[in-house]
Protein backbone atom coordinates (compact mmCIF):
# COMPACT_ATOMS: atom_id res chain seq x y z
CA UNK A 1 0.00 0.00 0.00
CA UNK A 2 2.79 2.43 0.93
CA UNK A 3 4.69 1.57 -2.21
CA UNK A 4 1.61 2.15 -4.36
CA UNK A 5 1.01 5.53 -2.69
CA UNK A 6 4.66 6.52 -3.21
CA UNK A 7 4.39 5.64 -6.89
CA UNK A 8 1.30 7.86 -7.19
CA UNK A 9 3.09 10.75 -5.49
CA UNK A 10 6.09 10.27 -7.75
CA UNK A 11 3.84 10.33 -10.80
CA UNK A 12 2.22 13.57 -9.62
CA UNK A 13 5.65 15.11 -9.00
CA UNK A 14 6.85 14.05 -12.44
CA UNK A 15 3.73 15.59 -13.98
CA UNK A 16 4.41 18.89 -12.22
CA UNK A 17 8.00 18.90 -13.49
CA UNK A 18 6.81 18.10 -17.03
CA UNK A 19 4.17 20.86 -16.91
CA UNK A 20 6.75 23.40 -15.69
CA UNK A 21 9.13 22.42 -18.50
CA UNK A 22 6.35 22.69 -21.08
CA UNK A 23 5.42 26.14 -19.75
CA UNK A 24 9.06 27.27 -19.95
CA UNK A 25 9.53 25.84 -23.46
CA UNK A 26 6.34 27.52 -24.70
CA UNK A 27 7.35 30.88 -23.21
CA UNK A 28 10.91 30.72 -24.61
CA UNK A 29 9.66 29.70 -28.06
CA UNK A 30 6.85 32.26 -28.08
CA UNK A 31 9.04 35.19 -27.06
CA UNK A 32 11.65 34.18 -29.66
CA UNK A 33 9.24 34.81 -32.54
CA UNK A 34 9.35 38.01 -34.61
CA UNK A 35 5.89 38.81 -33.24
CA UNK A 36 6.34 37.78 -29.64
CA UNK A 37 3.44 35.75 -28.28
CA UNK A 38 2.25 33.81 -25.25
CA UNK A 39 -0.48 31.18 -25.21
CA UNK A 40 -3.72 32.32 -23.51
CA UNK A 41 -4.01 28.95 -21.76
CA UNK A 42 -1.31 30.20 -19.38
CA UNK A 43 -3.59 32.99 -18.13
CA UNK A 44 -5.33 30.46 -15.90
CA UNK A 45 -3.23 29.83 -12.85
CA UNK A 46 -4.95 30.27 -9.48
CA UNK A 47 -4.66 34.07 -9.61
CA UNK A 48 -5.66 34.32 -13.27
CA UNK A 49 -8.77 32.21 -12.69
CA UNK A 50 -9.81 34.51 -9.83
CA UNK A 51 -9.27 37.62 -11.95
CA UNK A 52 -11.29 36.16 -14.82
CA UNK A 53 -14.23 35.56 -12.48
CA UNK A 54 -14.06 39.28 -11.68
CA UNK A 55 -14.02 40.16 -15.40
CA UNK A 56 -17.29 38.25 -15.77
CA UNK A 57 -18.97 40.63 -13.30
CA UNK A 58 -17.84 43.90 -14.93
CA UNK A 59 -20.68 45.92 -16.54
CA UNK A 60 -18.92 45.98 -19.92
CA UNK A 61 -18.43 42.21 -20.20
CA UNK A 62 -21.71 41.09 -21.81
CA UNK A 63 -20.85 37.43 -22.71
CA UNK A 64 -21.23 35.92 -19.24
CA UNK A 65 -24.52 37.54 -18.24
CA UNK A 66 -25.99 37.10 -21.74
CA UNK A 67 -25.09 33.41 -21.98
CA UNK A 68 -26.39 32.82 -18.44
CA UNK A 69 -29.68 34.47 -19.40
CA UNK A 70 -29.96 32.32 -22.54
CA UNK A 71 -29.37 29.15 -20.53
CA UNK A 72 -31.91 30.08 -17.85
CA UNK A 73 -34.57 31.10 -20.38
CA UNK A 74 -34.21 27.94 -22.44
CA UNK A 75 -33.02 25.32 -19.97
CA UNK A 76 -36.19 23.20 -20.11
CA UNK A 77 -35.86 22.80 -23.87
CA UNK A 78 -32.11 22.22 -23.63
CA UNK A 79 -32.62 19.52 -20.98
CA UNK A 80 -35.26 17.85 -23.14
CA UNK A 81 -32.86 17.78 -26.10
CA UNK A 82 -30.11 16.27 -23.95
CA UNK A 83 -32.36 13.67 -22.36
CA UNK A 84 -31.98 11.48 -19.23
CA UNK A 85 -28.89 9.78 -17.76
CA UNK A 86 -26.41 12.06 -19.50
CA UNK A 87 -22.78 12.37 -18.43
CA UNK A 88 -21.64 15.99 -18.73
CA UNK A 89 -18.04 16.88 -19.53
CA UNK A 90 -17.35 20.58 -19.03
CA UNK A 91 -14.28 21.90 -20.83
CA UNK A 92 -12.57 24.83 -19.07
CA UNK A 93 -15.00 24.45 -16.20
CA UNK A 94 -13.92 27.43 -14.08
CA UNK A 95 -16.28 28.07 -11.16
CA UNK A 96 -18.93 25.62 -12.49
CA UNK A 97 -21.71 28.20 -12.21
CA UNK A 98 -23.34 27.74 -15.63
CA UNK A 99 -23.39 23.95 -15.54
CA UNK A 100 -25.56 24.13 -12.39
CA UNK A 101 -28.32 25.63 -14.53
CA UNK A 102 -28.20 22.56 -16.77
CA UNK A 103 -27.87 20.05 -13.94
CA UNK A 104 -30.92 21.45 -12.15
CA UNK A 105 -33.08 20.74 -15.20
CA UNK A 106 -31.68 17.38 -16.34
CA UNK A 107 -33.41 14.09 -15.63
CA UNK A 108 -31.12 11.80 -13.59
CA UNK A 109 -27.75 13.15 -14.78
CA UNK A 110 -25.20 10.32 -14.74
CA UNK A 111 -22.04 12.24 -13.87
CA UNK A 112 -20.15 15.51 -14.19
CA UNK A 113 -16.54 15.65 -15.34
CA UNK A 114 -15.23 19.21 -14.87
CA UNK A 115 -11.97 19.71 -16.76
CA UNK A 116 -9.76 22.72 -16.13
CA UNK A 117 -6.10 23.71 -16.23
CA UNK A 118 -6.34 25.56 -12.88
CA UNK A 119 -6.06 22.79 -10.28
CA UNK A 120 -6.85 24.99 -7.28
CA UNK A 121 -10.05 26.45 -8.69
CA UNK A 122 -11.12 23.08 -10.10
CA UNK A 123 -10.86 21.27 -6.77
CA UNK A 124 -12.69 24.04 -4.90
CA UNK A 125 -15.49 24.21 -7.48
CA UNK A 126 -15.86 20.41 -7.65
CA UNK A 127 -16.10 20.17 -3.87
CA UNK A 128 -18.75 22.89 -3.80
CA UNK A 129 -20.88 21.37 -6.54
CA UNK A 130 -20.73 17.99 -4.83
CA UNK A 131 -22.36 19.52 -1.75
CA UNK A 132 -25.10 21.06 -3.92
CA UNK A 133 -25.70 17.85 -5.90
CA UNK A 134 -24.86 15.12 -3.35
CA UNK A 135 -26.12 12.25 -5.54
CA UNK A 136 -24.11 13.35 -8.58
CA UNK A 137 -20.89 11.52 -9.46
CA UNK A 138 -18.35 14.38 -9.76
CA UNK A 139 -15.02 13.39 -11.36
CA UNK A 140 -12.70 16.41 -11.75
CA UNK A 141 -9.80 16.26 -14.22
CA UNK A 142 -6.89 18.69 -14.21
CA UNK A 143 -5.31 19.26 -17.59
CA UNK A 144 -5.12 21.02 -20.92
CA UNK A 145 -8.51 20.55 -22.59
CA UNK A 146 -7.08 21.39 -26.03
CA UNK A 147 -5.65 17.88 -26.06
CA UNK A 148 -7.59 14.61 -26.34
CA UNK A 149 -9.32 13.94 -23.03
CA UNK A 150 -8.82 10.58 -21.35
CA UNK A 151 -12.10 10.08 -19.52
CA UNK A 152 -12.32 8.44 -16.08
CA UNK A 153 -13.06 4.72 -16.32
CA UNK A 154 -16.46 5.35 -14.71
CA UNK A 155 -17.57 7.11 -17.92
CA UNK A 156 -16.24 4.69 -20.50
CA UNK A 157 -19.58 2.90 -20.77
CA UNK A 158 -21.85 5.92 -20.30
CA UNK A 159 -24.74 5.76 -22.79
CA UNK A 160 -24.75 9.47 -23.58
CA UNK A 161 -21.82 11.86 -23.19
CA UNK A 162 -22.45 15.59 -23.52
CA UNK A 163 -19.62 18.10 -23.80
CA UNK A 164 -20.37 21.51 -22.29
CA UNK A 165 -18.18 24.39 -23.49
CA UNK A 166 -19.62 27.76 -22.40
CA UNK A 167 -18.08 31.23 -22.43
CA UNK A 168 -17.23 31.40 -26.14
CA UNK A 169 -13.75 30.04 -25.43
CA UNK A 170 -13.96 28.49 -28.90
CA UNK A 171 -13.18 32.03 -30.09
CA UNK A 172 -9.64 31.77 -28.68
CA UNK A 173 -8.73 29.16 -31.30
CA UNK A 174 -7.49 29.84 -34.81
CA UNK A 175 -9.77 28.23 -37.41
CA UNK A 176 -7.73 25.05 -37.91
CA UNK A 177 -7.12 24.76 -34.18
CA UNK A 178 -10.85 25.12 -33.52
CA UNK A 179 -11.63 22.35 -36.01
CA UNK A 180 -8.99 20.08 -34.44
CA UNK A 181 -10.36 20.78 -30.96
CA UNK A 182 -13.94 20.05 -32.03
CA UNK A 183 -12.80 16.82 -33.67
CA UNK A 184 -11.18 15.77 -30.39
CA UNK A 185 -14.41 16.55 -28.52
CA UNK A 186 -16.39 14.51 -31.03
CA UNK A 187 -14.00 11.59 -30.50
CA UNK A 188 -14.50 11.92 -26.72
CA UNK A 189 -18.33 12.04 -26.72
CA UNK A 190 -18.71 9.45 -29.49
CA UNK A 191 -21.17 9.14 -32.38
CA UNK A 192 -24.21 9.42 -30.08
CA UNK A 193 -22.75 12.26 -28.07
CA UNK A 194 -23.67 15.93 -28.01
CA UNK A 195 -21.92 19.22 -27.46
CA UNK A 196 -23.50 22.34 -25.94
CA UNK A 197 -21.35 25.35 -26.78
CA UNK A 198 -21.44 29.11 -26.24
CA UNK A 199 -20.51 31.40 -29.15
CA UNK A 200 -19.96 35.16 -29.18
CA UNK A 201 -21.57 36.74 -32.23
CA UNK A 202 -20.33 39.51 -34.50
CA UNK A 203 -21.76 42.90 -33.48
CA UNK A 204 -20.84 46.58 -33.38
CA UNK A 205 -17.17 47.28 -32.71
CA UNK A 206 -17.71 49.52 -29.67
CA UNK A 207 -19.69 46.93 -27.72
CA UNK A 208 -16.99 44.34 -28.34
CA UNK A 209 -14.05 46.58 -27.45
CA UNK A 210 -15.61 47.86 -24.22
CA UNK A 211 -15.84 44.26 -23.02
CA UNK A 212 -12.05 43.92 -23.30
CA UNK A 213 -11.17 47.40 -22.06
CA UNK A 214 -13.30 47.67 -18.92
CA UNK A 215 -13.13 50.94 -17.05
CA UNK A 216 -12.00 49.28 -13.81
CA UNK A 217 -8.96 47.75 -15.53
CA UNK A 218 -9.74 44.16 -14.55
CA UNK A 219 -8.98 42.81 -18.04
CA UNK A 220 -5.67 44.69 -18.01
CA UNK A 221 -4.85 43.02 -14.70
CA UNK A 222 -5.79 39.65 -16.18
CA UNK A 223 -3.58 40.21 -19.23
CA UNK A 224 -0.58 41.27 -17.13
CA UNK A 225 -0.99 38.32 -14.77
CA UNK A 226 0.67 36.08 -17.36
CA UNK A 227 3.85 38.12 -16.82
CA UNK A 228 3.49 37.76 -13.05
CA UNK A 229 3.12 34.00 -13.50
CA UNK A 230 6.34 33.89 -15.53
CA UNK A 231 8.07 35.85 -12.76
CA UNK A 232 6.76 33.47 -10.07
CA UNK A 233 7.25 30.15 -11.81
CA UNK A 234 10.02 30.69 -14.36
CA UNK A 235 12.36 33.09 -12.57
CA UNK A 236 11.41 36.01 -14.81
CA UNK A 237 11.99 39.68 -14.06
CA UNK A 238 9.17 41.44 -15.93
CA UNK A 239 8.34 44.89 -14.55
CA UNK A 240 4.57 45.09 -14.99
CA UNK A 241 4.68 48.89 -14.97
CA UNK A 242 6.71 48.74 -18.19
CA UNK A 243 3.88 47.03 -20.10
CA UNK A 244 0.42 48.23 -21.09
CA UNK A 245 -2.68 46.17 -21.86
CA UNK A 246 -3.93 46.72 -25.42
CA UNK A 247 -7.12 45.30 -26.96
CA UNK A 248 -8.05 46.12 -30.57
CA UNK A 249 -10.63 44.78 -33.01
CA UNK A 250 -9.46 43.32 -36.32
CA UNK A 251 -12.36 43.98 -38.72
CA UNK A 252 -10.95 41.76 -41.46
CA UNK A 253 -10.71 38.65 -39.28
CA UNK A 254 -13.59 39.50 -36.91
CA UNK A 255 -11.49 39.07 -33.79
CA UNK A 256 -10.32 40.96 -30.72
CA UNK A 257 -6.54 40.94 -30.40
CA UNK A 258 -5.01 41.32 -26.95
CA UNK A 259 -1.42 42.48 -26.57
CA UNK A 260 0.99 43.69 -23.92
CA UNK A 261 2.89 46.72 -25.22
CA UNK A 262 6.38 47.56 -24.00
CA UNK A 263 6.50 51.17 -22.77
CA UNK A 264 10.30 51.35 -22.92
CA UNK A 265 13.37 49.79 -24.51
CA UNK A 266 14.19 46.94 -22.16
CA UNK A 267 15.64 43.47 -21.70
CA UNK A 268 13.78 40.82 -19.73
CA UNK A 269 15.45 37.69 -18.36
CA UNK A 270 13.55 34.40 -17.97
CA UNK A 271 15.38 31.38 -16.51
CA UNK A 272 18.68 32.83 -17.71
CA UNK A 273 17.47 33.65 -21.24
CA UNK A 274 17.36 37.33 -22.26
CA UNK A 275 14.68 38.89 -24.46
CA UNK A 276 15.00 42.40 -25.91
CA UNK A 277 11.98 44.66 -26.32
CA UNK A 278 11.89 47.75 -28.50
CA UNK A 279 9.74 50.74 -27.57
CA UNK A 280 6.06 49.88 -28.32
CA UNK A 281 6.90 46.28 -29.26
CA UNK A 282 4.11 43.93 -28.21
CA UNK A 283 3.50 40.42 -26.91
CA UNK A 284 0.40 38.95 -28.55
CA UNK A 285 -1.46 37.12 -25.78
CA UNK A 286 -4.90 36.25 -27.13
CA UNK A 287 -7.33 36.31 -30.05
CA UNK A 288 -11.11 36.24 -29.51
CA UNK A 289 -12.94 35.43 -32.74
CA UNK A 290 -16.56 36.49 -33.22
CA UNK A 291 -18.86 34.41 -35.43
CA UNK A 292 -22.09 34.64 -37.36
CA UNK A 293 -24.56 31.73 -37.18
CA UNK A 294 -23.52 30.78 -40.71
CA UNK A 295 -19.76 30.95 -40.18
CA UNK A 296 -20.01 28.91 -36.98
CA UNK A 297 -22.15 26.26 -38.69
CA UNK A 298 -19.49 25.91 -41.39
CA UNK A 299 -16.79 25.56 -38.73
CA UNK A 300 -18.52 22.76 -36.81
CA UNK A 301 -19.45 20.89 -39.98
CA UNK A 302 -15.76 20.77 -40.90
CA UNK A 303 -15.23 18.93 -37.60
CA UNK A 304 -18.02 16.38 -38.16
CA UNK A 305 -20.72 18.12 -36.11
CA UNK A 306 -24.06 19.66 -37.07
CA UNK A 307 -25.65 22.69 -35.38
CA UNK A 308 -28.95 21.02 -34.46
CA UNK A 309 -30.47 23.64 -32.14
CA UNK A 310 -29.68 27.29 -31.48
CA UNK A 311 -30.76 29.67 -28.71
CA UNK A 312 -29.96 33.39 -28.99
CA UNK A 313 -30.75 36.49 -26.93
CA UNK A 314 -33.10 39.16 -28.28
CA UNK A 315 -30.23 41.56 -29.08
CA UNK A 316 -28.25 38.99 -31.05
CA UNK A 317 -25.16 39.34 -28.85
CA UNK A 318 -24.52 35.69 -28.06
CA UNK A 319 -25.76 32.21 -28.94
CA UNK A 320 -25.81 28.76 -27.38
CA UNK A 321 -25.69 25.89 -29.87
CA UNK A 322 -26.37 22.17 -29.47
CA UNK A 323 -24.19 20.09 -31.76
CA UNK A 324 -24.87 16.55 -32.90
CA UNK A 325 -22.70 14.20 -34.90
CA UNK A 326 -22.78 14.86 -38.63
CA UNK A 327 -22.44 11.13 -39.23
CA UNK A 328 -25.05 9.48 -37.02
CA UNK A 329 -24.80 5.70 -36.69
Amino acid sequence: MLKHRSENLLTEKNMEILEAKTFLDDVINGLSLTQKQLSPKYFYDEFGAEIFERICTTPEYYPTRTETMILKNNVAEIAQRIGPNAALIEYGSGALEKVKIILDALENPNALVPLDISKEQLNMAAKKIKTEFPHLNVLPLTGDFTKLVKLPKELLNAEKKVAFFPGSTIGNFEKEGAIDFLKSVRATVGENGLMLIGVDLQKDRDTILKAYNDEAGVTAEFNKNILMRINRELDGNFNLNDFKHIATYNEEHHRVEMHLRSLTVQTVCISGVNFHFDLHETIHTENCYKYTHESFSRLVEAAGFLAADTWTDSEGLFTVVLLTSKFRP
